[in-house]
């Protein structure tokens, strides 16, 4: 008689074999209310599961007596070679998942060969990120406070950062129900929470003894004196959001910065098209992980369209749903240059720090490899919509 497959749920993530089991261990160690801060999605969370149906909706085509017998999973970004088609993702807080997780991602994603991207609400220097020696990229929010913009902005460059990614789709912040009934007031949480972190040892050992509550570490010029923690700060920070944002903001940046300018938020050719026409080096096609507006598509139903509407000469990055190495081979298919991780990464941070991170990376990558071997495809470089069939998806 068949069983039930069980995940692994231990605590060594050199036994995970695969992202999902990364997630259970995760959940298992961080309390509730850090597991689903990384979890959730907005309103009724339609966003969240169609990114990933979508690519399960995905059929991929092997064409067979190809010979597989060495394969190549790297490829160009912005004229430089990394080992494989991964970013990882601008995520904030993540120093509440372990201890300066940002700098193990950085180092995680220097040893893979790989980009990473960080957030403007990280809790570590982006000075000692990009000081790791990994492809660094800076992302910001739309904060109102031009000139401190600009002064992050200004300390990006000074460090080497390679690119500056303006995140657009938070102009207002996304209905997050999920994170709201954790709390009892704004940043103070419920007692079942309170019990949860209690039961949660080797989290706060970790993360808040004998280090404290984390600290926002690039955003002291926007801030109170003495208000930089994760706990006080939040909610001073979603009233900085500026929902003027608009293409003359762009403008402005592109002038300000002179390497690699990306715009993260494109779900339209049409504000593709807009973005080429202004300067800007790159896009990223998303819809923010479902955490924003509820109801809209999956980036990858989009992605061909916008591909087709910029043309070959401009780098297209994707983000939200993926996570299975087959995912990054499909996005390639159809016309991404690359993708973010965002999740699949966390949840190896939350499972077990640095090396969490590292065996998230490796289990990508082997699946990557694999996938490009049993497509009958040896050379990422040469994946192309011949190798999928995808559901329509018209704009």
């Amino acid at each position: 008689m068949m069983t039930k497959r069980k995940l692994y749920r231990g605590s060594d993530t050199r036994r995970a074999q695969n992202i999902a089991e990364l997630r259970a261990m995760a959940a298992a160690r961080v309390p509730n209310f850090c597991f689903e801060y990384l979890e959730g999605g907005a309103d009724d969370e339609l966003t969240l599961r169609r990114n990933r149906s979508s690519y399960d909706a995905i059929t991929l085509l092997p064409h067979t007596l190809v010979d597989v017998s060495e394969r190549d999973l790297g490829c160009e970004l912005f004229g430089s070679r990394i080992a494989m088609p991964m970013v990882i993702a601008p995520t904030g807080f993540n120093g509440l998942l372990s201890h300066e997780g940002d700098l193990m991602l950085a180092e995680a994603a220097r040893e893979a060969g790989i980009p990473m991207c960080q957030s403007m609400v990280s809790t570590v220097e982006l000075e000692r990120l990009a000081a790791t020696g990994v492809r660094h990229w800076m992302q910001i929010y739309p904060f109102k406070d031009r000139d401190n913009i600009a002064k992050i902005v200004k300390r990006a460059e000074r460090a080497g950062s390679e690119a500056i990614v303006l995140t657009t789709d938070v102009a207002l912040f996304g209905n997050r129900e999920w994170d709201r009934r954790n709390y009892r007031a704004p940043m103070k949480l419920d007692a079942a929470n309170l019990l949860h972190v209690a039961m949660s040892p080797r989290w706060v050992w970790d993360v808040l003894v004998p280090h404290g509550m984390p600290r926002f570490k690039n955003l002291g010029d926007f801030l109170p004196p003495g208000q930089d923690s994760a706990r006080n700060a939040a909610t001073f920070l979603s009233k900085q959001m500026d929902p003027s944002l608009n293409w003359r903001d762009v403008q402005w940046l592109r002038d300000l910065w002179p390497r690699k300018l990306i715009v993260k938020g494109i779900l339209l050719p049409s504000d593709a098209l807009r973005a080429r026409e202004m300067g800007v080096d790159g896009i990223v096609v998303t819809n923010h992980g479902g955490r924003q507006l509820d109801g809209c598509p999956a980036p990858i139903e989009v992605l061909p369209q916008i591909r087709e509407a910029v043309g070959p000469g401009m780098t297209v990055i994707i983000d939200s749903g993926l996570r299975r190495g087959s995912d990054f081979v499909k996005a390639r298919a159809l016309g991404a240059d690359a993708a973010m991780t965002g999740r699949a990464t966390l949840y190896g941070l939350a499972a077990g720090g640095k090396p969490g991170v590292l065996r998230a990376l490796e289990i990508l990558r082997t699946e990557i490899d694999r996938t490009l071997g049993l497509l009958g495809c040896p050379v990422l470089g040469e994946v192309g919509a011949d190798f999928v069939r995808a559901p329509a998806c018209r704009l």
